[in-house]
């Protein structure tokens, strides 16, 4: 019996109106965790600081998984990749290139050689860095056979451990899709040695039936998503794998037991997500910049109202301030730009709680642990937690030196500044009571930066309960 790996994308996945925010990725990928998948795939990096925070928080909150990142075909790519995803229990570095002669040309601007060169080159340098490396053939289908299988053998040789191919078009069927793997199988002798993998565009909704019929050629991994938009179903995968593997000799490690309950979570937080904004006069979709210079105070209060945020009518007039002068130097301001200007503008108090020390320890063998120090009316108190990652692990800490938890509504994250010690934004969204007070923080140290947006919005919280 051969246990078939399958590989979650739906971090990856591009769609209108969907995009995961920090806190929806931790949690979908706990679950995912949870669930039993045996990869689970995140987005590659783009903000080197945001990214490789959002990464390592990731890598450090999943226990059983591997994690994958992908890296960019270049000299630094692996580099700035594994130096985010290294602390992972099970880390893989992926390597995508194009193999059709439109993609290669259009997409990469390279030729054939310089491609395979560029694959080589790249697979080598993360093999150099990680054990697990694996080698994504785009738009494998649409291919000339012969390149194909130069470019798998090359990736191969550079040290790949997991070969992909990529169906992008999707419009195979799955007898062919067969027989299409069959013949790379037979053109490239080294894949029996190594593990190979498949990615099935949905157009012609076929994409499970093709990855079942790639497994029964000797495909051992599938990409397919939790939340599946154009591509392969985790749930309906698992349970023809569950029900019928048997007749073919593949199996899956998901928990079966836990796959109904964890996927109706998933598809609320990815429905949730697509929901954001739905109907909305001015934010359509999260994070997108729709209020301008010319909109009033009234049209930003509501836009604030649709945050969360329930401000009095002198906070509103200071947002409004605030607000009018972004907007007088910019186009446009964004609805996560709008967050961190009643963040600074609205409900300033006299601190209660002051950040004095912190101390984060984490590592791909031990758990987060931070120990926190903070001065209330010049008394000092410290708390010490573990947590799914240095972020969480902080404000754990900070939950048990006040005794007060607050559910944790937002954490978004934005570099302010560029280069090695940039400065790094973020704003953290609690909720109490129904009511959504937020805080920001800025400082080189990211985890810094946190723990100020949290202590921010908590004594905001905790002076507004005094007034009462």
């Amino acid at each position: 019996m051969n246990t078939i790996k399958l590989s979650d994308v739906t971090m990856k996945q591009v769609a209108d109106g969907f995009s995961l925010s920090f806190k929806e990725k931790i949690e979908l990928s706990k679950l995912l965790d949870k669930l039993g998948v045996s990869v689970i795939e995140l987005e590659g990096i783009e903000n080197a600081r945001v990214d490789s925070l959002r990464i390592k928080s990731i890598a450090a909150a999943v226990m059983n998984s591997v994690v994958a990142v992908p890296v960019q075909l270049s000299k630094d790519g692996p580099e700035q990749a594994w130096a985010a995803l290294q602390q992972a229990k099970f880390p893989r570095l992926q390597v995508c290139g194009a193999v059709s002669a439109v993609q290669m040309e259009y997409l990469y601007h390279k030729k054939p050689d310089a491609m395979l060169t560029s694959v080589a080159d790249t697979v080598a340098a993360c093999k150099a860095l990680c054990s697990d490396v694996e080698f994504l053939a785009d738009d494998a289908t649409r291919a000339d056979p012969a390149f194909l299988a130069k470019a798998v053998a090359a990736a191969i040789a550079a040290g790949a451990t997991t070969v992909t191919i990529c169906d992008t078009a999707g419009t195979m069927l799955p007898a062919e899709f067969a027989r299409f793997i069959k013949e790379l199988y037979q053109a490239v002798p080294e894949m029996a040695n190594i593990n190979v993998g498949v990615s099935c565009s949905n157009a012609l909704s076929m994409a499970d039936s093709c990855a079942i019929a790639s497994v029964c050629e000797g495909v051992r991994e599938v990409k397919a998503a939790a939340y599946p938009i154009d591509t392969a179903s985790i749930a309906n995968l698992a349970k023809i794998l569950s029900a019928r593997g048997d007749s073919f000799g593949a199996t899956s490690t998901v928990e079966m037991t836990q796959l109904s309950r964890i996927m109706d979570r998933v598809c609320q937080i990815c429905q949730a997500v697509k929901g954001k904004g739905a109907g909305a006069d001015f934010v359509a979709a999260e994070a997108e910049v729709y209020l301008t210079v010319h909109d009033d105070i009234a049209a930003v209060t509501k836009v604030a109202q649709r945050l969360g945020y329930d401000l009095s009518e002198d906070d509103s007039v200071k947002v409004f301030d605030a607000f009018q002068r972004i907007a007088a130097k910019k186009e446009r301001v964004s609805s996560k730009e709008l967050d961190a200007i009643i963040a600074s503008a609205a409900l300033q108090v006299p601190p209660t709680y002051k950040l004095d020390t912190f101390v984060i320890t984490s590592g791909n063998t031990i758990s987060s642990t931070a120990h926190i120090k903070l001065m209330k009316n010049d008394q000092p108190m410290e708390g010490v937690s573990i947590g799914d990652g240095p972020i969480d692990a902080a404000f754990v800490a900070i939950e048990k030196i006040t005794g007060c938890h607050y559910e944790l509504d937002d954490f978004q994250l934005q570099a302010v500044t560029e280069g090695r010690e940039a400065m790094g934004q973020t704003v953290v969204k609690l909720r109490n009571g129904g009511k959504v007070y937020s805080g920001k923080g800025i400082s080189t140290d990211i985890v810094a930066a946190g723990i100020h947006a949290y202590l921010s919005a908590l004594n905001k919280i905790v002076y507004e309960e005094d007034e009462v």
